[in-house]
């Protein structure tokens, strides 16, 4: 069985989408800043969020996952507040970042821990805009304050990499590290 350690619904209506089966049950870890590069970080955070959860089932595939988003080498991670999102978003604005998805896979002894980069580029939008986007409330529970499979995605101009990973999880990668698992999305069909 598969095992999603993440309560984002994202992640289980990207797991959904193609086919897999699989039951949540989130993780208690907090999610760790610590030192060390963006992609340390993430690959860590998904990791101690899998193995949290593989304790409770040491024969099952367990996934984590942690997706943040990388300006000039600082991490933004989700808003506090709505002035921490207009922080961020003003921030974004006409620039380019990254957004990294660590992806952890743990099944007993083995494990396999990444992460997926994606380029994102902004478009130049103004306060008046941005304002009227944070009022929805979207922004709030996403890493960088934007959900680019909401209305969000106005304000992408375009992307560099993997479409799945800026949403939280790089499906067909993931698909791959399944595979090495023996387990794969074609066995439900």
């Amino acid at each position: 069985m598969i095992i999603l350690a993440s309560a984002s619904p994202r992640r289980r209506e990207l797991l959904t989408q193609v086919g897999y089966r699989f039951e949540v049950v989130p993780s208690s870890v907090d999610e760790e800043m610590e030192d060390g590069t963006p992609i340390d970080i993430v690959k860590h955070n998904a990791l101690i969020k899998a193995q949290d959860v593989a304790k409770q089932y040491p024969h099952d595939i367990v996934i984590g996952a942690d997706t943040i988003v990388v300006v000039n080498g600082r991490i933004f991670g989700k808003p506090q507040d709505e002035i921490d999102a207009e922080k961020m978003l003003t921030e974004l604005s006409g620039s380019v970042h990254q957004v990294m998805t660590g992806i952890a896979v743990v099944q007993g002894d083995r494990i396999h821990s990444e992460a997926v980069v994606t380029d994102v580029v902004m478009r130049k939008y103004g306060i008046d805009e941005m304002r009227s986007y944070i009022a929805t409330g979207e922004p709030m529970d996403k890493a960088g304050a934007y959900g680019i499979q909401g209305i969000g995605a106005l304000l992408v101009s375009h992307i560099s990499g993997c479409y799945n990973n800026v949403v939280g999880l790089p499906i067909a990668r993931l698909a791959e590290v399944l595979t090495t698992f023996d387990h794969s999305a074609w066995d439900n069909k």
